[in-house]
């Protein structure tokens, strides 16, 4: 397994997210990013998650609730990446799959646009 300091990781996290266009990071509402070690057992080699409800999907019932969730997995992206230059460009993807799913956009789609 690839080795990267939790710090370093971070920070590949936070300029993927940089690299998001500022007129999408705009409308972003009420998410927040995690870097996690691990995914549930249910999924050992997952490499993102996102938990919430879409921008797409949210009506007038939509206030005082908590943040959605992005998370992205450490261990994961480290065992299935075999370079530095790997694991940049898998964050990258990841993150961006998982904004995306913020915005309502689902897998088929992130697949098609070469973002799975």
């Amino acid at each position: 397994m690839l080795e990267m300091t939790r710090d370093r990781f971070e920070e590949l996290v936070s300029e993927a997210l940089d690299q998001i266009p500022p007129e999408l990071t705009r409308v972003m509402d009420n998410v927040a990013v995690f870097v996690e070690d691990e995914p549930s057992a249910d999924d050992p080699e997952l490499l993102g998650l996102y938990e919430g409800t879409p921008l797409t999907e949210r009506g007038e019932w939509y206030a005082g609730v908590l943040p959605d969730r992005i998370s992205i997995y450490m261990g994961p992206t480290l065992r299935y990446c075999g370079t530095a230059e790997e694991v940049v460009h898998e964050v990258a993807v990841t993150v961006v799959h998982e904004v995306a799913h913020h915005f309502g956009i689902e897998d088929a789609r992130l697949h098609e646009l070469g973002w799975g």
